[in-house]
């Protein structure tokens, strides 16, 4: 869904990706810590802080891959890296929500769960030689969707911000069943 935004991403990052000529898997294992910060924030009931924390990872998230392209630093091994630090970041963010009250731990476990499951079901995907970058909140939308609830949350009052997190792991699991069905469909073929 967002990749259509690549190329505006790429203008943009590419002169701060000149500037940055580091080993891009250092940026990438720097993102979950953000994300601990992120879920201090929501666990002590700081919304606006835990939405500028996840807005740092995740921009942290684009930056590493845009250094990696533009100093031709790409590798299997780092997209890996990527893709376990997002999967770590996500879990440790919805841990932050849950301490924080904002849902009902069973919730709070669906929502880690089904956050994994989207990108589990890409990978396997790929290693069956499957393209699945297709879904309706695949992870940069899903935190976009976590940042607006937490800062509706803050404006509004807590029980918006649980919504939220009811609407992204009803989301979730809906991309999920795209994938899983864009997938049947393309081996079927």
């Amino acid at each position: 869904m967002l990749q259509s935004l690549r190329p505006l991403l790429t203008k943009i990052l590419n002169p701060l990706a000149s500037r940055l000529n580091i080993n891009p898997n250092i940026i990438t294992v720097i993102s979950p810590f953000v994300a601990l910060l992120a879920a201090y924030g929501f666990a002590n009931h700081m919304l606006i802080l835990a939405t500028l924390a996840i807005l740092a990872s995740g921009f942290l998230d684009v930056v590493d891959g845009a250094v990696a392209r533009y100093h031709n630093r790409s590798s299997k091994f780092g997209a890996f890296l990527d893709s376990t630090m997002d999967r770590f970041a996500d879990a440790i963010i919805y841990i932050g929500i849950i301490f924080g009250g904002y849902c009902d731990w069973f919730v709070g476990v669906l929502a880690i769960h089904s956050a994994i499951c989207v990108s589990y079901v890409r990978a396997r995907a790929e290693s069956q030689g499957v393209d699945c970058n297709i879904g309706i909140a695949e992870r940069a939308v899903r935190m976009i969707i976590l940042m607006i609830g937490a800062v509706i949350g803050h404006i509004a009052g807590d029980i918006y911000f649980t919504y939220i997190i009811y609407i992204l792991v009803i989301l979730s699991y809906f991309t999920v069943a795209q994938r899983i069905l864009h997938v049947w469909r393309r081996l079927n073929e």
